[in-house]
Parts: C-alpha cells; structure tokens; sequence
C-alpha cells in the first residue's frame, strides 16, 4: 500500500470530532457523489421512506469524551445501533472501545448514559451497554445469504455531527484489504458515508444489518464514494463473544505464511514456525504450504489468517499439508492467540 493511501486511511476511519457548529465539508472531486444516489434509485425508484422509518428508531448518535497524552481531554462522535431491547449497542473500537464517558442519543432526543462492556481494536468493533428503563427499538444482523455486489443499501448515522441521516448506494466489492489488519475483508460501498458514520449500520432492503460502517477512501476526508464497513458475518461473531465474555478468543497454530509463487495453486507456504507453538509440535515444518484447515480449502495467506482466527482455542483440527510430492494430515491442537501477534 502505499503511503499516500495509508495515511488517507488512517485520517478518514476516526470518528467526527464534536463541535458546537456546524462543521464546513471540505471540497469535494467533482464526481464524488454523484454514483450512488443515482445507482440505487434506479433500482428502486418508489424511494426508501418505508424501510428507514422501520429501522431509524435503532440507529444511535454516540459522544464520547476521553483522555489524550499530556492530560488533555479529547470529545468525538460516531454512530451505532441497538441490537438487544435491553440496550446494547454495536459501534466501532475507534469510536468508544477507549471512552471514559459515553452518551448515546436514541432517535427520540433520549440521552442515555452507557458503558464498554466489550471491545475488540482487531475488528474495529465494540459493544456498549446503555442505562435504559424501558426497552428500546432493535435492529439485527443479515444472517442468510451474505449481499451480492450490486446489491443496493443504505447507510444510517451521524455524519459530522449533525445528526440522523440516511444514504443509499450499493455493494461495490467484497473482500477488500485496505491494510488495517490481517484480517481485512470489508465490504465496499458507494453510498455515502462521512466521519460520524463511524460504528453505524450498512442495511440491506429488508432492514437488516449487513456490514458496519468503518472507514472511507477519500483524498478530501469526505465521501469519495468508497466506503467500507466490517461483514455481518463477522460482526455478528465477533459481538457475540464480546457480549458473552468482553472480549474475542482467536485460534492460534504459530506459523508465519506467504503466497505461492505459481498463480494457479492454491494454499498457504509456511516462512516459518514458532518453536514449541501448535503447528511445530503437530509436525508442520518451513517449507511446508497448507492446504486446508478443519476440512476446508486454504485459498491463500489472509484467508487462512482468518480461518485459524475463527476457530475456538483448546480444540484440535486438522491441516491438511503438502510437502514436496507428499500429501500430509496433521492434527494441530489450537492454542489461544497472543496479544501481541497478528500472526495464523
């Protein structure tokens, strides 16, 4: 990647900075929003009132106040939405995952007080608890066939701060590696989406959550028309686990991979193994290209990173090996991912 595009990344996934004012959008390409309103109409001309007067009770504006280096006090704003009628609201890590106070408005104007109780940077997801005494309007993950690209969504949230808005576009591409992770495998979209948008709901036509809104390619800071956000299918996962213990468990079996040199094969060549890690006690050896984990195929480097990451530590699998002209299985016993390492 290269460096120009780094830093776009990186200036363009944090989240709105408060403000008392309106904040002036800086100029934009002269092509950069005309794709996506224009694109999803047309597919479906009669408009979205309906749909968004279904799920807009679930998308929430979150404030958050936290502390910088030097003792100095920072204030941002993103967006999420409510999952559970007992207030538990899915947003990005870069938005709250290091809050020390957080303030979630509903879209009634309730402000309500709320909590980290799980959160995941590898992700970029958190979950939050809001003190709610009644129970509150809930959205849910897409949880059948995952959006095909040129499907139409709409994107909800709180660009710049100015509260709940709602844009229409269409899946772009799927499977992107925008360099934030080993992980990477977002979903790109042309609807827009803008600092603020950060942590808020991607909805397909039936209303339900298909991809949560992270970041954004722009050479301005605002929509270019290619935005990101994280796949339900991993979404969902990853809050599963932070809502049942705060935080995710990966899988580990301590190899470094490449990809293969010839175009037309498949797998994972392993650089090197961690002495006394799963893979080296299971037999894997430098040299070696994985082919398969747990019964399935092994497509290249990244997809075996988020194989391995997906599975449940402490159980065993087994990986199939290709080893010069032989074709081995080994049984790797998976350990629990270090902290530190963003290795398979």
């Amino acid at each position: 990647m290269s460096p120009r595009l780094r830093n776009t990344l990186a200036a363009v996934l944090l989240a709105g900075t408060a403000a008392g004012g309106v904040t002036t959008l800086p100029a934009l390409m002269p092509h950069a929003q005309a794709a996506a309103p224009a694109a999803a109409l047309l597919s479906h001309p009669e408009g979205f009132a309906d749909l968004v007067q279904q799920v807009s009770p679930a998308v929430v504006k979150i404030a958050v106040v936290g502390a910088e280096r030097g003792g100095n006090v920072s204030m941002g704003e993103g967006s999420g939405f409510i999952i559970d009628p007992s207030g538990l609201v899915v947003t990005n890590f870069h938005v709250a995952g290091r809050a020390q106070r957080i303030t979630v408005s509903l879209a009634d104007g309730t402000q309500l007080p709320a909590r980290v109780i799980g959160a995941d940077q590898r992700s970029d997801l958190a979950l939050l608890q809001v003190a709610s005494t009644k129970p509150l309007p809930t959205v849910s993950f897409a949880d059948g066939q995952a959006p095909r690209v040129g499907d139409v969504v709409l994107a909800m949230g709180n660009p710049f701060g100015l509260g709940p808005s709602v844009t229409s576009g269409i899946i772009s591409a799927k499977g992107r590696d925008i360099g934030e992770g080993p992980y990477d495998s977002f979903l790109q979209t042309d609807a827009s989406i803008n600092p603020g948008n950060s942590g808020g709901p991607l909805f397909d036509l039936s209303g339900h959550v298909v991809g949560v809104n992270t970041a954004i390619l722009s050479p301005s800071g605002a929509s270019a028309g290619i935005g990101f956000a994280v796949p339900a299918e991993v979404a969902s996962h990853v809050v599963d686990q932070l809502r049942a213990h705060g935080h995710v468990e990966r899988g580990w079996i301590g190899v470094s991979v490449s990809g293969l040199e010839e175009s037309d094969r498949q797998g994972a060549l392993v650089a090197q193994v961690a002495a006394d890690g799963p893979a080296a006690k299971a037999g894997v050896r430098p040299g070696d290209v994985i082919t398969a984990i747990g019964g399935q195929a092994v497509t290249d480097p990244r997809g075996l990173a988020r194989m391995v990451a997906d599975q449940t530590p402490g159980k065993d699998l087994e990986l199939g090996v290709s080893r010069g002209p032989q074709v081995l299985k080994l049984t790797v016993h998976l350990r629990p991912q270090p902290a530190e390492l963003s290795r398979s």
